[in-house]
């Protein structure tokens, strides 16, 4: 049962909605065909997706500083904190796009909290010079997603649920794209689709790493697809983590932090003093107070990033784990030393302020609960409703978890790959961001380039020839030539990919940890993936994450700097990462695939107006 379409949008997340309607609106005639690995609008991070104030960053006529400055100056923000190592047009799209794609949502009905003059309320994310955060509440992925589903669903866009696109099928003269193989989630069953366009929209690969907050069917699909296909990638070894709550995934940022409770291990013992003053410590000579600045500075800097001091607390986090202990928040009592009266005037500034006027010298202010209590007593309850009450003592177990990948399928303005008839959307997508992004750029990348994608997607199958068909039996050809009888058990794979990559590309990387894991990825390639009757797409999945790894890990290991979330350690018992060579290494690093496994070479990315 082929079939065939003028436009295959692979994911059912905000970018792959997005695309999908965009392709149906501009081009009402086509046939448009949208693959999902769940069920729609209940699968991927758009869906699922929750925090205490979830954000959509766009620069909106009545965002300051007012006018073209306003989206000027937040494409200047993109291009600043990715580090100056993104496609400063590809900023400019995503900045000029925000107030557009805003206005459709909101004409799709989605909830943006408003001020009392009706105008949208925005609020400052890390990286913003402005505030330019839009939100609805804890779920603003959720009712993006909800509206977009809604407007499909209006659309006659065909929706295949619970397949996973295994392969993309080329033509062997032009090498475009000319179709897909797509498995059967539930009983392996090959189908092959023809289509004039492929849309990429398959978000990140967080399920590469043992702790992250993306759901399951995260699997890195889209880069190993486009890898296949020959496109190329950019900037995977930047990927972003955070602290997150070991038994939620609650990311533990803003008032968990600034609350200032006690980190400890699962001995008792205080981590900070010891790791940050110690001799080696990366706050030798400061004294105890600059600690617990520097704790409280991590609630406004979640993701590590060399840029924020705050990444100390990551890698004492790290460290310790790395160790072999456990490292939980302790809300009971006061870290050791802790003055509050000794804390920097900007922190004092905040708790007065923004801290819902917290007195510091009040009781409320006596111990960390005290402190959470008053400035988000929702997080104390959201806690206490899944089994961590801190009033009664109980502690926050935390770990580094990965939370967004920065790079991906390399794509220019119209969100074309190198690949003839290949478009990508969203976190798969690459050349946006850079090495790190305002926070709440994510859900408004998937919605501009989403759109961007979609639309052109049309425009190419339009005028596409007609291509090689893609057939049942060619598709299950392809599938069956990824998996090899005698390889490794997908869940053997599975283990290889995630503790090698927890263990050696996490927040702290050396050159020997990175050779180590290109060499253990690379020996797990080479013995392959055995098929899985029982679970077919299983077994690819794994080829997936394993082909994602050894492309992030080629990456981190050529870049000998640290840059945005990418630390790297002259040694393995180092705690301070070498730091930012811009002389060397302000520039990208594109990835292809090669006779041997991923090849990599440095260029420079297209530089902002007025700059060599």
């Amino acid at each position: 049962m082929s079939l065939h379409c003028d436009v295959l949008v692979v994911g059912g997340g905000g970018a792959g909605l997005r695309a999908a309607i965009a392709a149906a609106e501009a081009r009402p005639g086509q046939r448009v065909v949208l693959v999902t690995k769940g069920a729609l609008g209940r699968s991927g991070v758009t869906a699922t997706a929750c925090s205490d104030r979830m954000a959509f960053h766009a620069a909106l006529p009545t965002t300051p500083p007012g006018g073209e400055a306003s989206w000027r100056s937040h494409a200047d923000d993109i291009y600043r904190i990715g580090g100056c190592v993104s496609d400063a047009d590809l900023a400019v799209i995503l900045a000029r796009g925000g107030a557009e794609a805003f206005d459709y949502l909101d004409r799709l009905g989605v909830p943006w909290a408003r001020r009392a003059d009706g105008t949208p309320d925005q609020f400052h994310t890390d990286g913003s010079e402005y505030p330019r955060a839009c939100y609805t509440g804890p779920h603003t992925a959720n009712h993006i997603e909800e509206a977009l589903v809604r407007r499909l669903r209006e659309l006659p866009v065909r929706v295949i649920e619970r397949h996973l696109v295994a392969e993309l099928l080329c033509d062997a003269e032009h090498r475009r794209v000319v179709g897909a193989a797509l498995v059967s989630e539930e009983d392996g069953h090959v189908i092959g689709v023809s289509a004039g366009a492929v849309v990429l929209a398959t978000g990140g690969a967080g399920q590469c790493f043992g702790m992250n907050v993306f759901p399951p069917d995260c699997t890195g699909d889209g880069y190993a697809l486009a890898y296949r296909a020959g496109a190329e990638l950019v900037n995977l070894e930047f990927i972003q983590i955070g602290l997150c709550s070991v038994a939620t995934h609650l990311a533990c940022s803003g008032s968990m932090m600034r609350a200032l409770p006690r980190v400890v291990n699962d001995r008792g013992e205080e981590l900070l003093l010891r790791y940050l003053l110690g001799a080696r410590g990366p706050l030798a000579g400061e004294g105890v107070h600059a600690v617990y600045d520097v704790l409280f500075s991590k609630g406004a800097s979640w993701p590590v990033s060399i840029r924020d001091r705050s990444h100390v607390i990551d890698i004492a986090v790290a460290a310790e784990i790395a160790a072999g202990r456990r490292v939980y928040l302790d809300y009971g009592r006061d870290p050791q030393g802790l003055d509050l009266g000794s804390l920097s005037p900007w922190v004092r500034t905040w708790y007065a302020g923004e801290g819902h006027g917290l007195a510091l010298d009040g009781s409320e202010a006596r111990t960390p609960l005290g402190r959470l209590q008053a400035i988000n007593p929702p997080s104390v309850a959201w806690l206490a409703e899944r089994g961590i009450d801190l009033a009664a003592g109980n502690m926050v177990e935390i770990a580094p978890a990965v939370q967004h990948f920065q790079g991906g399928v390399k794509i220019r303005t119209a969100g074309d790959t190198t690949v003839p008839g290949l478009y990508a959307a969203g976190e798969v997508a690459g050349g946006q961001h850079g090495a790190n992004r305002p926070g709440g750029n994510a859900l408004l990348d998937g919605q501009v380039f989403g759109r961007i994608a979609g639309e052109a997607a049309a425009r190419f199958a339009e005028g596409a020839r007609s291509g090689e068909e893609v057939t049942d039996a060619r598709a299950a050809e392809a599938v069956a030539a990824l998996l090899t009888s005698t390889g490794q058990e997908a869940a053997a794979v599975w283990t290889t990919v995630r503790t090698t990559m927890a263990r050696e590309c996490g927040v702290h990387r050396t050159a020997a940890g990175l050779s180590r894991a290109a060499d253990m990825l690379a020996e797990a390639e080479r013995r392959g993936v055995r098929p899985d009757a029982a679970a077919p797409s299983r077994s690819i999945e794994a080829l997936n994450a394993l082909q994602c790894a050894r492309l992030v890990v080629t990456a981190a290991l050529q870049r000998d700097e640290s840059r945005g979330p990418h630390l790297r350690f002259a040694a393995e018992d180092a705690l301070s990462p070498v730091p930012q060579d811009d002389a060397r290494w302000e520039c990208y690093l594109v990835l292809y695939r090669g006779a041997q496994g991923p090849e990599c070479e440095r260029r420079a990315p297209i530089r902002p107006q007025g700059e060599a």
